[in-house]
């Protein structure tokens, strides 16, 4: 395994040579990566080389260690801490032991002690890897969230395109045995409250978040027989995907849902409303199922509840009917703002494939097309990609825009091309929208570097991001740390003062956002070699 890296933080540097020095780094387990005299200094190290343990006294001047403790806690969770000290103060201990701070020892430090603290820590983390890498754990931790998992993967079923390719492995692998069937149905179970039975001493009564489990139970036991099924949880409902195999019907569904709902009131005394949608003859179509079965429990209002409520009963409607939602729309718009180009490519396929199997008038063509095209528009419109972009497009795909009768041969080809199209100028756009972020970032320290508290944070609520993904991108787009670079703006300033007027050291360390003349002469020596009255004198 690698060595662990470390830094040294001490304002004495005769302390942190002899330490360097007198350790064997590499039989611990460690390298020395960097070393700071103050908390101040040390920061920048951490941003730029994040090691894995940091070790740093507790007095010094600027930022002690405590300080800078709490900033890596915040910061950089991970990394560890040891403290040293040459006082035994309780106060010190206590505040170590809050901060998460791992190794509190006293000066001057023995090196036989340290040693074994440093190869304690470097078993601890070679631990937690092991732990994180460990195929039996990382298994048994699948398993025991494994219900968990396939919950959350038949709920995006319900709410997003997913290759059908993908379903068909993630269903075998998580076990749900509703592959291979003839159609699908979703059905919606809504326990309807505050119309519990009689006997409302009952233990299940009592127990209401009992309630759910128990009707859960009762559906898979009925329903067993039956057809193969998929029960789960949504957010606000049960949720059934009941696979019809050949020999079956959705009118036998029907009525066995229908035998579940008065037991569910026989039995556990707490009714329930069954919403039953369409069928589908893929699983990639269970979205429009389940929109259609959440559309039945709608009409509770006039039908009533305690029972089934079938979609085509309350929505008579041809089989063929070629609609276009406004979750077809998010489903479109998902794959064309994120991509990538698959993505894309399989949510064109997926509306062709409907308007494949849809036998309707040419009329109903027209106006999906017709829908379809117009929520192009909207997108294109919202996110600003005006003619200029589209003239480079040639037709028929132009064409498409304007045309008052839309070309089911051309509309495919059309829709393919101008999503890529769009997901190109918004990648474009994003990347030119963080170079602007950024450039306002550079523009805003350069005209704040006097404010002694400007940081990360206030920086960020200035450009309504967050600390953690504008330090992020910062870096990627300036190749230095926000510390760094603010120093950097500083020092040049600093120079530019030293140069142009007679100002004290310490009006001029006010001027470039130090509070603290002897910091700022620190700062500016370790950049420069020289102090910055011998600066001055140079030039």
């Amino acid at each position: 395994m690698d060595l662990y890296r470390i830094i040294l933080v001490d304002d004495e540097e005769e302390v942190r040579k002899s330490i360097i020095k007198k350790i064997d780094w590499e039989d611990a387990g460690f390298k020395v990566v960097g070393d700071a005299e103050n908390g101040q200094e040390a920061m920048e190290i951490i941003e730029a080389l994040e090691p894995d343990v940091v070790l740093t006294d507790v007095r010094m001047p600027y930022m002690d260690g405590l300080t800078l403790a709490e900033w890596i806690r915040q910061n950089y969770p991970s990394i560890k801490v040891i403290i040293f000290s040459g006082y035994d103060d309780f106060e010190y201990a206590k505040q170590a032991i809050r901060l998460n701070v791992i190794e509190y020892i006293l000066k001057p430090v023995n090196v036989e002690e340290l040693t074994a603290i440093l190869k304690k820590i470097k078993n601890s983390l070679d631990e937690e890897i092991a732990q994180k890498r460990n195929v039996d754990l990382l298994r048994k931790n699948y398993l025991k969230s494994l219900p968990i998992i396939r919950e959350q993967f038949l709920n995006d079923m319900l709410h997003r395109p997913i290759p059908e390719k993908v379903i068909d492995e993630k269903l075998k692998d998580y076990g749900v045995d509703i592959l291979g069937a003839k159609k699908w149905v979703i059905a919606v179970v809504e326990v309807e409250k505050g119309e519990i039975g009689k006997d409302e001493q009952s233990v299940l009564h009592r127990e209401q978040e009992l309630i759910p489990i128990s009707v859960r139970q009762l559906i898979g036991e009925m329903l067993k027989g039956y057809c193969r099924i998929a029960l789960f949880t949504s957010p606000i409902e049960q949720v059934l995907i009941a696979a019809i195999d050949e020999g079956g019907t959705q009118t036998r569904l029907i009525t066995v849902l229908g035998d579940v709902c008065k037991e569910t009131k026989r039995v556990l005394e707490v009714p329930i409303t069954v919403g039953i949608g369409h069928s589908c003859s893929s699983l990639t179509d269970v979205g429009y199922s389940y929109r259609s079965a959440v559309n039945a429990l709608g009409y509770k209002a006039i039908v009533g509840t305690g029972g089934t409520i079938y979609i085509n009963d309350v929505e008579p409607m041809d089989p063929g009917r070629l609609v276009w939602d406004s979750r077809d729309e998010e489903a479109l718009f998902t794959a064309i703002k994120f991509g990538p180009k698959e993505k894309i490519r399989q949510a064109v396929d997926g509306i062709l494939k409907r308007m494949e199997q849809a036998k309707v008038h040419f009329n109903q063509y027209q106006i999906f097309m017709r829908s379809v095209v117009n929520s192009m528009m909207q997108m294109i419109q919202q996110y600003d990609l005006g003619p200029t972009e589209f003239s480079v497009m040639e037709d028929p795909y132009l064409g498409m825009l304007w045309s008052s009768v839309l070309k089911q041969e051309d509309f495919g080809g059309w829709l393919l091309k101008t999503g890529l199209f769009v997901n190109q100028a918004m990648n474009r756009e994003r990347e030119s929208s963080m170079k602007h972020l950024m450039q306002e970032a550079e523009r805003y320290i350069r005209e704040n570097y006097q404010d002694p508290e400007l940081s990360v944070e206030k920086l960020c609520r200035h450009l309504h991001m967050s600390p953690a993904y504008f330090s992020t991108m910062f870096k990627k787009e300036t190749g230095q740390a926000y510390t760094a670079y603010l120093t950097q703006v500083r020092m040049e300033k600093a120079v530019e003062l030293l140069e142009k007027t007679d100002d004290k050291t310490y009006v001029i360390a006010a001027k470039v956002g130090y509070q603290e003349q002897n910091y700022f002469s620190y700062v500016f020596k370790k950049r420069f070699g020289v102090s910055p009255s011998k600066y001055r004198g140079t030039k």
